[in-house]
């Protein structure tokens, strides 16, 4: 391994040559306290800014065991020395002076939400690895080392020492984001313990800053949860905090306009993770498998069984094998189900406002005039209960305008100024559950096999581009996500695109001879186990993925569009 003083020498060899020359840098120098890895260096001033990682043993970092002696706390660790390190680098950026990206210092943005991320990592000794970018600066495109010199020898070592060394640090703060984190992952387990599906602490504050922000507003009203679902918990570190349990089955919530029915369904959404203090939902927890369903219209379905909601359609088109490049409202909301319950989702998130009407509702005027033989779709409505009762999936439901849904609800929730009143008793005065209908048996059906158009390839490599949160391409294929609507950073659909990248690179190379779903799981198999590293097959990675949900992963492989079937000649919208 080099020295500081090696690439010192370097450093000053090269001043002033050509941009190019910076490549010699590549490598791992030891300093005081840590190794510096220059892993990839940019072509460019102007290209996408060079990639280094810092090392540090648990010596160097200097934690005590208690600060890293399980995986909650390790994760917590890596999150907290992160955010912390990306502040201070935000204030050395650009003090290097030069050409296009010159100067810039960066590492993962990381939001309201704890997530893995490959930006840092803490070993199980208390070790951490912390990946950035720099742009090497530079006067046109000739090397001005000079200005490197800063980045490498005064702002890293900066952002390392008051980041990532514990005797710089204040220790009970740090601490109590640790206990934070391990206080969420014990409710999130007595949750499952219990069989709640989910649980909103009182005084939580659900509303956000604005329909772009992840921030908590300010002034809003903290949440109430009603007595009759109130539960008290003893949390290791907090203590005690109540809060409104829900229980397994259909609930559906419902109140006026802006009284907090879709703010509440929101942080159920974004409950899957854990969240900063100081988020307002610290203590809303949703089991993870949790998903949001919504209307898609135009989004691709390939091969899905939609029969249980759609079938019997006028041009004969086989919806136990569904295929369309331009789904409607209603046969998208149907794959969004089904797909859902292939990934392992138990509980649906729906909203009415996002969802298409008649998919999830018919009226009995209006079952009257149509009827149930001339309509080939069968509302969620009369699905709902099948779902819970034979597959166990519980839904959440927001509704404004329609009553029908009373008659399926195992609980109702009004929301009123942010404060959740259970009127089911109420309700059942007036409207009785709804009585047993003969339910759908699908009929078995061949797992479905797809193959993959041949993939465009630049100089042997398959590109991948992101094209901010909801959207990147493969290849020449572009992926739209704004279905998605738990995604909640960019660098979980980085992960999503290398994760799809590398799946249809398996069904090329497979041709499509194991079912479809038998390549996502040995995909998503190698990503539990060994990460996105095991993944890509390599360890030179950016500071630009973050974890992702085997549910997402499975949304984003059937919305991908370059897939081939013998029945893709015949897809039309319906």
């Amino acid at each position: 391994m080099k020295s500081q003083t090696d690439l010192l020498q370097e450093l000053n060899r090269i001043h002033k040559k050509p941009y190019p020359a910076y490549k010699s840098l590549k490598g791992s120098y030891r300093f005081d306290g840590y190794i510096l890895t220059i892993d990839h260096v940019q072509g460019d001033p102007f290209a996408a800014p060079s990639r280094l990682y810092v090392t540090l043993s648990g010596k160097e970092t200097g934690f005590p065991k208690e600060y890293f002696d399980s995986e909650e706390k390790r994760i917590a660790l890596a999150d907290d020395c992160l955010r912390r390190f990306g502040k201070i680098a935000e204030k050395h950026a650009f003090s290097a002076k030069g050409s296009g990206k010159s100067g810039l210092i960066s590492t993962s943005k990381c939001g309201q939400q704890v997530l893995r991320r490959s930006g840092c990592t803490v070993t199980k000794e208390g070790g951490i690895r912390l990946r950035l970018e720099a742009g090497f600066p530079a006067n046109g495109r000739t090397i001005n080392s000079m200005e490197l010199k800063k980045i490498l020898m005064e702002y890293v070592p900066d952002c390392v020492k008051n980041s990532l060394v514990f005797q710089n640090l204040n220790g009970k703060k740090l601490m109590e984001v640790l206990y934070l984190y391990e206080d969420q992952a014990f409710l999130r387990n007595l949750c499952q313990e219990k069989g709640w599906i989910g649980f909103v602490a009182d005084g939580s504050i659900l509303p956000r800053e604005s329909g772009v922000s992840q921030r908590p507003m300010r002034g809003a009203k903290p949440f109430l949860s009603p007595e009759s679902m109130k539960e008290e918990i003893i949390l290791p570190h907090k203590g005690k905090i109540t809060g409104m349990a829900i229980s397994k089955g259909i609930t559906l919530i419902i109140g006026g306009g802006y009284h907090g029915k879709s703010t509440l369904l929101k942080a159920l959404e974004t409950g899957v993770y854990h969240h900063i203090s100081g988020d307002g939902r610290e203590y809303v927890v949703t089991d993870p498998t949790s998903f949001k369903i919504r209307a898609e219209d135009g989004r691709n379905i390939a091969g899905t069984d939609i029969s249980m909601f759609i079938h019997d359609l006028p041009n004969g088109k086989d919806t136990g094998n569904f295929v369309t490049e331009d789904a409607s409202g209603s046969t998208s909301q149907a794959a969004n189900v089904a797909e859902a319950l292939e990934s392992g989702a138990k509980v649906l998130l729906i909203d009415e406002d996002t969802s298409a009407t008649n998919f999830m509702v018919r009226d009995e005027l209006m079952a009257k005039v149509i009827v149930k033989e001339k309509e080939p779709i069968t509302p969620f409505l009369l699905r709902a209960r099948q779902l819970y009762e034979e597959k166990g999936v519980s839904t959440v439901l927001v509704a404004g305008s329609s009553g029908a849904y009373f008659s399926i609800a195992d609980r109702i929730l009004q929301m009123d100024c942010y404060k959740a009143y259970d009127i089911t008793k109420k309700v059942r005065q007036i409207c009785p559950p709804r009585e047993r209908e003969e339910w759908f048996v699908p009929e078995e059906k061949e797992e479905r096999c797809l193959k993959v158009r041949p993939l465009e390839r630049k100089k042997g490599q398959l590109k991948v581009k992101q094209y901010g949160l909801t959207s990147f391409s493969v290849g020449n294929e572009t992926l739209e996500l704004r279905g998605l609507e738990q995604l909640l950073d960019y660098e979980q659909t980085t992960s999503l695109s290398y994760l799809l990248k590398s799946t249809v690179e398996q069904m090329e190379k497979g041709k499509g001879k194991k079912p479809f779903l038998a390549y996502l799981e040995d995909v998503w198999e190698t990503y539990e186990k060994k990460g996105i590293e095991g993944v890509l097959g390599s360890e030179s990675l950016p500071a630009s993925f973050a974890q992702v949900r085997k549910q997402d992963y499975y949304a984003c492989m059937n919305r991908y569009r370059g897939y081939v079937s013998e029945f893709s000649e015949k897809s039309k919208t319906v």
